[in-house]
Order: C-alpha cells, then sequence, then structure tokens
C-alpha cells in the first residue's frame, strides 16, 4: 500500500487549483506515494471555514507524512494556513518535508520586502526597529527546525518561468523533495521520524 502524503500549500489560491492538485497527485504516483490534497474533501464538505477546516484535519490525520509548499506567498515568508497545518502534522508526530522556488535566504527575502535593513551590534533591524532573524535559513526557524527534527528535508530550485502560476506551485523542487523522500522510504520501507520509524501514527 502506497504511503500517504499531505500536499499542503498555496496552491489552492490559484485560479486552476483543482488541476495543480491533480498534477501534483499524478506526480505523487509517479514516485510511488499517494497524494491527499486540501481540496480532496470538499465533495463531501461545504465551502464554508468550519468544513474545510475539519477537512483539512481528518486529511492529516490519515497521512503518514505532509509535503508542504513553502514558497512565499504575500510576503517574505510561506502562507499561513500551509505553516498552521506543518506545526499540526510536527505535533502529531509525523515527519514533514518541505519544498519552495524561492532560493533566496529568508533574511534576504525580509530585506527585499522592507526595502532597507540595518544591521547594529551583530542583529539585523527592519525600518521600523524590529529584529529580523539572521540564521542563514530558507525560512522562519520554526519552520525550518521542524522540518529538519522530523527527519525531513526542505528544497529549493527556481522555476525557469515568468507565470507567476508555474513558480507558486513549485513543481521543480516538488519533484526534487519527492525524490529525497522516495530514497528515504528506499532505505527502510517507511518514513523516519526525528530518528525512529514508523508512520507517524
Amino acid at each position: 500500500m502506497a504511503l500517504k502524503i499531505y500536499l499542503a500549500g498555496p496552491d489552492v489560491f490559484l485560479a486552476d487549483a483543482r488541476q495543480v492538485g491533480e498534477q501534483k497527485r499524478a506526480i505523487c504516483r509517479d514516485f510511488g506515494f499517494e497524494g491527499l490534497f486540501p481540496l480532496d474533501n470538499e465533495e463531501e464538505g461545504g465551502p464554508d471555514a468550519a468544513s474545510i477546516f475539519r477537512g483539512n484535519c481528518s486529511l492529516m490525520r490519515r497521512a503518514d507524512a505532509g509535503l508542504f509548499n513553502l514558497t512565499p506567498f504575500r510576503g517574505p515568508s510561506a502562507d499561513a494556513g500551509t505553516v498552521f497545518e506543518l506545526g499540526f502534522m510536527f505535533a502529531s508526530g509525523k515527519p514533514v518535508y518541505g519544498y519552495t522556488s524561492a532560493t533566496a535566504t529568508y533574511r534576504d527575502r525580509v530585506a527585499v520586502d522592507c526595502d532597507h535593513l540595518v544591521e547594529r551590534n551583530g542583529q539585523i533591524w527592519d525600518r521600523d526597529g524590529l529584529a529580523v532573524e539572521n540564521f542563514g535559513l530558507g525560512d522562519n526557524l520554526m519552520i525550518a527546525r521542524a522540518i529538519a527534527d522530523s527527519g525531513g528535508i526542505l528544497t529549493a530550485a527556481k522555476e525557469e518561468t515568468d507565470q507567476s502560476r508555474t513558480s507558486l506551485a513549485s513543481f521543480t523542487a516538488f519533484r526534487d523533495c519527492l525524490e529525497a523522500m522516495r530514497q528515504r522510504v528506499g532505505e527502510v520501507g517507511t518514513f523516519v521520524v526525528g530518528g525512529r520509524t514508523g508512520h507517524g501514527r
């Protein structure tokens, strides 16, 4: 039976979100996994917020691991709902993986977003006098460390396209991450969770 992967990300906001979900599920099958896309539950539930929330939580509970599109969305960091789901699965003891089409560090993206950063006494500050993380990570440390500590990895690959839809969907980094996941599963027959083997359920 194929291991189930929850496919989270801002892809759900694309105009062709269902098509993107179908593409990503098909790619998952090529790698030997079963992808669970957030919009999968909307046929059973309604379009209201409570139904969407409960449906997505149900999919995450069914999944053996999470694969999160962390491409910056409406700012220098990942989509807020995606980050919540990453934390949900991490707290459930399941491995979490991430991918992004943004190859710059979080600090460098904040610099672009804020226009002006200042360094004083080894600390980076933004124009409002607020401290900026400078750990050389791909996103906020809580996101990056959750992935690493769960046994997952974060892949980054720039999409060679001017289409915002393709850039946001991050298909190149998505495939790279699935390849890494397949290699890890191939070694032990399942996902590794924080040094332990198991499905995380």
